[in-house]
């Protein structure tokens, strides 16, 4: 059996959208025929994830493959607040994971090598063959020092694997990496994890929502890598929606109450803003069977419009619902305008309120586009057929 080691310094478990979808991956590596190990940083948790003691339940995936947690020099419980500290206790832990990575290796065999990070890719290609090599990019590195580590690693990876079409180019048009092995492949889902969705009654009576509301739901992080993800203009565009609700399904709870807080400060009624806190990721398919509509409005930032992925707007597919999303060319070629979503102008209040209006007085509008992105999703965008795909460019390329 062809053995993949998949290589990863995050924590684990994580509240991130990455351990998904790390975790959800190697299991579709292994279910394609691969012996997979998944190495990650041995790390500090937070207390609430302290208490999980078993990974695979909690991501809701089997357990077709092996985890090992790698030694690391971990500061991060003397920074509690983000900084300067902050910042070295990152980089500490980063290169003291990779060094001790680098000595394991020194004694490990596999056909594949497989990393989202780097400084891991690049350490790797002096390690390891050129070929067994593949480099996951998710974003395009700004900073000179990143592009300049990115740059060797995508050059040196004998594959690369860019989650957006506009990342691909950019990869080989100012990263070095070869085109004929870059290729673009978007996020996914797991299909069981959408196979047998709760009715809408039953999962809003397990959260204690509404059986009668309108409910425009936001699932995930409220902030990722500092930036802005666009809810508090959808706060504001709800605010011209009569009867609607915003439902929230993510973290951190600081920024979820900042939101409750403009929320009531446009005088809207406490008992429409709902907010069910993190919740395990097995339940997450569950709360977007409560929604009548899904939204992703992602602002107009150069990360968001070119290297972005979401994987919430998969799942959102999947779950059937209708979804309003910032009409971006990240994922142009995933959702289209009318036939799987209404794709809008972001950071648009008054054009979002229009949308969502039109989508609270059509329920057979919301139908049809529900039922459309699912048919799409659970048919073209699941991991398996990208495990698949990866390997299949990793044998040629």
């Amino acid at each position: 059996m062809p053995r993949l080691l998949y290589i990863s310094p995050m924590r684990l478990p994580t509240e991130k959208a990455h351990g998904l979808q790390i975790m959800q991956n190697c299991e579709a590596f292994a279910d394609a025929g691969y012996e997979v190990t998944l190495w990650v940083a041995r790390r500090w948790n937070r207390r609430e994830l302290r208490a999980i003691t078993d990974d695979y339940a909690y991501y809701g995936v089997e357990r077709a493959f092996r985890i090992r947690r790698i030694p690391c020099i971990d500061i991060f419980p003397l920074f509690p607040a983000a900084g300067r500290g902050d910042r070295l206790a990152f980089a500490l832990q980063l290169l003291s994971f990779a060094f001790v990575c680098t000595l394991l290796l020194l004694g490990r065999r596999a056909d594949v090598y497989y990393s989202r990070d780097k400084l891991i890719v690049w350490l790797l290609s002096w390690l390891k063959p050129k070929r067994a090599i593949a480099y996951e990019a998710h974003q395009f590195a700004p900073s000179a020092r990143g592009a300049q580590l990115q740059r060797r690693a995508a050059s040196r990876a004998g594959s690369v694997i860019a989650i957006t079409q506009r990342l691909r180019q950019d990869l080989v048009r100012h990263r070095g990496a070869a085109p004929a092995r870059c290729i673009t492949l978007p996020d996914g889902i797991r299909r069981a994890r959408f196979q047998k969705l709760p009715p809408a009654a039953q999962a809003r009576a397990q959260l204690g929502w509404s059986q009668q509301a309108f409910i425009v739901g936001y699932v995930g992080r409220l902030q990722t890598l500092g930036m802005d993800k666009g809810v508090d203009m959808l706060v504001a565009a709800l605010a011209a929606v009569p009867g609607a609700h915003l439902a929230l399904v993510g973290g951190p709870a600081d920024m979820a109450e900042s939101l409750r807080r403009r929320w009531l400060a446009l005088g809207l009624p406490p008992e429409r803003f709902l907010y069910a806190g993190q919740v395990l990721p097995a339940a997450v398919p569950s709360c977007l069977s409560a929604f009548d509509v899904c939204a992703m409005p992602l602002p107009k930032s150069a990360h968001f419009t070119f290297y972005a992925s979401p994987l919430k707007l998969f799942e959102y597919m999947a779950a059937g619902k209708a979804i309003a999303a910032s009409d971006l060319p990240a994922w142009a070629d995933v959702v289209h305008d009318g036939e799987t979503a209404l794709l809008l102008p972001p950071e648009d209040p008054a054009a979002w309120a229009q949308a969502l209006t039109r989508l609270r007085d059509d329920s057979a509008l919301r139908q049809r586009l529900g039922e459309r992105a699912r048919e799409v999703a659970l048919g073209r965008y699941t991991w398996d057929a990208r495990a698949a795909a990866i390997l299949a460019h990793i044998a040629t390329a």
